[in-house]
């Protein structure tokens, strides 16, 4: 089996290089390559993830290249986790919103969507390569904003599935909170990538959000920076960029106090390379938990197991909509629990959604739509009227002044602009 990992030198990569090693039952590697423009960075993830497999007794073979054609060449999977800019790029998207008064984030708001403008386009050159050569090939998409990624994927015809660890994260920190193995813990996990909600928490089959909220509500309003209070209204546990929306102009003022997320990882980043280089390190550093993407490896083989050995597991991904959630459209791309083989993910029936996150679902829903045509065929009024549609901007001047930043701060990204 080989799997090819595009944007192999992301400092994440030795994150998945041990999943593969502690979970080589589950996913027998016998070649992974990781592809990457940047020579230095693969030379040294990919040193290091050679030698995390070593170390671990895993019988596959580690290479890198440059070259996405020989790399992905007889692949039975595409890992995409790219970033288009680096975290200069990043950078941009967490600040000129702020101008604006709205929130910066790298997948939420105006930020969000220039990430999508400038990624859209390099992943569906990424997977057509991809598809000529090795057709039958699957793709998970790990690369932020999922959904609208994922979606472009879709919607050109790829044999893709997305995939982001929130529920993953969630699992397991209500299984120790709860003192039970993760495998115990099921999740009622509903919405779009990053604006989801668990409306249930089962341990064998019965519910025990309540219970979760009653004696640990501190502790994960805690995590998500959300009130307390808010948790116990609701009943449900939102995911944590739902702070954007339901604490916006808070949000806001914290990211004008102090600096940006990109600045933070930026300097993790140069830390984590250079412990990297280290022909002695041969596992993982603990400073890349603080990296995010916290169980990125577990879900990443749990999903591509899935998909290559027909497993039919119950995982969360995102994919089609397909009448799972009846007020959205069929090719609307939802992050739910679903049927997982070699034929891809069919979402399970999901209870209806009630208004209050129906609303905002079919809203961001709306605005993802917008913004993939916006990617696809380019344009200003595009971008204009994705930003005017989405639920954190909405209004005329905000979403003009938007406009004219996002296009001056990635024209370099943009060949229409």
């Amino acid at each position: 089996m080989k799997l090819a990992v595009v944007g192999g030198g992301s400092t994440y990569t030795p994150e998945l290089a041990d999943g593969f090693a502690r979970l080589h039952a589950t996913l027998p590697v016998d070649e992974l390559v990781l592809v990457d423009p940047d020579a230095d960075r693969l030379e040294r993830v990919g040193g290091l993830a050679r030698r995390i497999l070593a170390r671990q007794g895993h019988p596959g073979r580690v290479s890198w290249t440059s070259d996405l054609q020989a790399g992905t060449d007889g692949a039975d999977a595409v890992l995409l986790q790219l970033r288009v800019g680096g975290q200069s790029a990043r950078e941009q998207d967490e600040t000129w919103p702020l101008e604006c008064g709205c929130v910066g984030q790298e997948t939420t708001g105006a930020g969000g969507l220039a990430k999508a403008l400038r990624t859209v386009p390099v992943v569906l050159d990424i997977a057509e390569q991809v598809r000529r050569r090795n057709p039958q090939a699957w793709i998970v998409d790990f690369t932020n904003p999922v959904g609208i990624v994922t979606r472009a994927l879709l919607a050109a015809g790829h044999r893709a599935v997305g995939l982001c660890n929130v529920a993953i994260g969630f699992q397991r920190k209500f299984a120790g909170l709860l003192g039970v193995a993760p495998e115990d813990v099921t999740l009622e996990h509903v919405g779009l990538n990053h604006l989801t909600w668990e409306r249930a928490v089962r341990i064998g089959g019965r519910d025990v959000l309540p219970q979760l909220l009653a004696e640990h509500g501190e502790t994960i309003a805690a995590d998500l920076r959300l009130p307390r209070a808010l948790l116990d209204r609701l009943g449900v546990v939102p995911s944590y960029y739902l702070r954007y929306f339901y604490r916006h102009d808070e949000a806001v003022e914290e990211l004008r106090g102090g600096p940006s997320r990109a600045a933070q990882v930026a300097e993790m980043e140069r830390q984590l390379l250079a412990m990297y280089a280290d022909p002695g390190l041969d596992e993982k550093p603990e400073l890349l938990a603080s990296r995010g993407g916290a169980f990125y490896s577990e879900a990443a083989v749990a999903l591509t197991a899935s998909l290559l050995r027909d497993t039919g597991d119950v995982q969360v991904v995102n994919t089609f909509n397909r009448g799972t959630l009846p007020f959205l459209p069929d090719d609307a791309v939802i992050e739910v629990p679903a049927a997982v083989g070699a034929e891809g993910a069919h979402p399970l029936p999901v209870r209806p959604l009630e208004p209050l996150y129906a609303g905002l679902v079919a809203a961001v829903t709306a605005y993802e739509h917008l913004a993939l045509e916006a990617a696809l065929k380019g344009g200003r009024g595009r971008v204009f009227e994705a930003l005017l549609a989405h639920p954190l901007i909405g209004q005329y001047a905000q979403a003009e002044r938007l406009t004219d930043l996002l296009l001056a701060h990635n024209r370099e990204h943009l060949a229409w602009a």
